[in-house]
């Protein structure tokens, strides 16, 4: 597969990328080599990638424990606090080596630790892979608020290689789907459609399917890197997803979401909105809420549910002068931001949800 060229920085795929991998690492006169893995990662993936490393540096691994729960500011202190026992300087290099979390947070480390050291994202989950990994975001959560501390600092390169989805469980492999399906809707309408016959995709070409997931996510970053505009249409589905992925993960008597899981919710959610503002016609919202509600389990909401979701949309990071924004679609394959929706209306689309 083709690099794709980002905002400063490559995209490579499979044997690309390790052969790109080692050449960066040759020519380039870094004094030590970390890779910060998660508990997961440390055990399904690690032993995958290290017979592909070609380097004389001396490496050391950094793991924390796996979980989105670990995504925040406690766990960067501890990975500073090893950087700095390890010897860490301002010419080391990081390799993240894992899902969205570790991304994130190795990210987010990097460009923080010593003011910034150079870091490549190596993403082992489709979700980072089509996602996390791609577009420069790096940051932590805030207790249950999503993403609230972080940068935009791009990596000196992506690697994607898709032999780490074999280690990747099903509801893994969905939750990173919602992301793929969420590009087709807000910018490419034939990408959608691949998808209405979810049980017709012939796997064997899936990396095709990954490849322009990241392609529509870059072309998108690359007209406004630092999300003035257009890059608030991959908002879709988040503005809600992230409140309720957040409630849910706060409450003991809840049944904690993945991020794809909660996206899906909020995808539906907003295209009623859409659809509440003429955006999208019946005909489409049915296809949406017909195809999303066929791969995701049903996520059920008790009346006490909601009024707590919504006051999480408050601390939306894209809301501006305390109105919440959403970014809808206007038909599929395209996209409208910077709305605004009353309560009353959100409050429909979980009623409508339930339907």
């Amino acid at each position: 597969m083709q690099s794709i060229q980002a905002n400063n920085y490559p995209i490579h795929f499979n044997e690309n990328g390790y052969e790109a991998l080692n050449i960066h690492l040759k020519e380039n006169n870094y004094s030590k080599l970390f890779i910060i893995v998660d508990s997961n990662t440390n055990d399904f993936c690690l032993p995958k990638f290290l017979p592909y490393l070609e380097t004389e540096l001396s490496i050391e691994i950094i793991e924390f424990d796996a979980g989105e729960i670990n995504k925040n500011i406690d766990t960067c202190v501890e990975i500073w606090k090893v950087l700095t026992e390890l010897g860490a300087d301002r010419k080391s290099i990081i390799l993240n080596l894992g899902g969205g979390v570790v991304t994130d947070l190795g990210g987010f480390v990097a460009s923080t630790f010593k003011r910034g050291v150079t870091f490549i994202h190596i993403p082992t989950t489709l979700l980072s892979m089509v996602d996390a990994s791609v577009g420069g975001k790096n940051g932590v959560d805030l207790g249950n608020l999503k993403n609230q501390i972080g940068v935009i600092n791009v990596p000196e390169m992506v690697l994607i290689d898709t032999q780490f989805l074999e280690t990747v469980p099903q509801n893994e492999m969905r939750s990173g789907l919602a992301e793929m399906l969420k590009h087709g809707l807000i910018y490419d309408k034939k990408y959608w459609e691949q998808f209405l016959e979810l049980k017709a995709i012939d796997f064997a070409d899936f990396d095709e399917l990954i490849y322009r997931s990241v392609e529509i996510k870059n072309e998108i970053v690359l007209q406004d890197p630092t999300e003035k505009n257009i890059r608030k249409s991959l908002n879709f589905g988040h503005t809600l997803g992230h409140a309720i992925e957040s409630y849910f993960l706060e409450n003991s008597n809840k049944t904690t979401l993945l991020h794809g899981e909660a996206i899906a919710v909020g995808m539906i959610l907003e295209s009623y909105l859409a659809l509440h503002k003429n955006l999208i016609s019946i005909t489409e919202y049915s296809q949406i809420k017909t195809t999303l509600k066929a791969i995701y389990d049903d996520i059920v909401f008790e009346v006490s549910d909601i009024d707590p979701i919504l006051e999480l949309l408050i601390h939306d990071k894209k809301n501006e002068y305390g109105t919440i924004q959403f970014a809808l679609i206007h038909g599929i394959g395209s996209i409208k931001i910077n709305q605004s929706v009353e309560n009353e209306v959100i409050l429909d689309a979980f009623n409508d949800y339930k339907l």
